[in-house]
């Protein structure tokens, strides 16, 4: 069984940086897209960053400049290098994946085919 498991998140000074990591158990192979989104408390779910197997990266206005994702798709995980953080940045960071290859990484986020369990980051003088 594939599963995603996210880990790094956690308290952090606004200004501050952390760097979530998704790491995939189970044989899988390789992702098509590879994305973290975030849920704050009261609010939906938005996407944060995303990315393909052939390396194209899109990225929320707000986190655009201050988050850098990547991947490393022979090991089927992703990165999320999060700097400046802001409070309007806590959240629980979510990592999902889809094995399918798409022409855009701009995909829906029903399309994805596995999700991660979460990991908080709280960003807080």
């Amino acid at each position: 069984q594939v599963q995603l498991v996210e880990s790094g998140g956690g308290l952090v000074q606004p200004g501050g940086s952390l760097r979530l990591s998704c790491v995939t158990s189970g044989s899988i192979g390789t992702f098509g897209i590879m994305a973290w989104y975030r849920q704050a408390p009261g609010k939906q779910r938005e996407m944060v960053a995303r990315i393909s197997s052939g390396g194209l990266k899109d990225y929320a206005e707000t986190v655009e400049g201050r988050f850098t994702i990547s991947m490393d798709n022979a090991k089927s995980t992703a990165l999320l290098q999060m700097t400046n953080l802001k409070p309007e940045d806590t959240a629980v960071y979510y990592c999902a994946a889809v094995r399918r290859r798409f022409t855009s990484v701009r995909i829906p986020a029903s399309a994805y085919d596995y999700w991660g369990q979460g990991t908080q980051v709280t960003v807080s003088s």
